[in-house]
């Protein structure tokens, strides 16, 4: 059986101030908090014989990785696709002001100089597609809230992306085997589409 874990990073300093990131190109470190909810992840993964770990390429991801396999020989490798949201010309602004825009808006309506939330999801469901067709067993895969909400509500066969599960806690373990990714990824296609 292939097992895939995927995990939000570790809480961040935008989480704390409530602001969005949508550019990998904005540094924004993980808080003490943030270290210690990767050092639990590490701990919950202990005991699984982990290959490869993917992370974005947003700086927060990467580092929630290293802390997690600290003392491990995992390769980390960089994916894209399972980047945060380009929320364009909302980069740095409050949740409140994300949401406000959101709102009567449809998912296919991109953010002001960025992408739509479909597009975000068909760019994820792509993402996960790439990682069912590698060849390793074990999976860590450390993203963002959307990214594995998306997956879980997909993976459910639930009615919409946002829902059961809606706020993914940091650095917390959801599980996939095979079968669940490529259920993830039919339900992203057919909710983005």
């Amino acid at each position: 059986m292939r097992l895939f874990v995927l995990a939000r990073h570790g809480q961040s300093t935008l989480n704390v101030e409530r602001r969005v990131n949508g550019d990998p190109r904005v540094d924004v470190p993980l808080t003490a908090d943030g270290t210690a909810n990767a050092r639990r992840l590490g701990a919950e993964i202990a005991g699984l014989p982990i290959e490869l770990a993917l992370h974005t390429r947003f700086a927060r991801t990467r580092r929630t990785a290293e802390v997690a396999l600290e003392g491990r020989m995992v390769p980390l490798v960089e994916e894209p696709l399972l980047d945060d949201v380009d929320v364009g010309e909302l980069e740095g602004r409050s949740i409140d002001d994300y949401r406000a825009w959101k709102r009567g808006r449809r998912r296919s309506e991109r953010f002001p100089g960025g992408e739509s939330l479909d597009e975000a999801a068909r760019r994820y469901a792509e993402g996960y597609e790439r990682l069912l067709a590698r060849r390793e067993r074990v999976v860590l895969v450390v993203c963002h809230e959307i990214a594995v909400r998306y997956a879980v509500n997909g993976a459910a066969g639930s009615d919409s992306l946002d829902r059961p599960l809606h706020d993914v806690p940091n650095a917390t373990p959801f599980l996939f085997d095979g079968d669940a990714l490529a259920r993830a990824v039919a339900g992203i296609r057919r909710l983005s589409s």
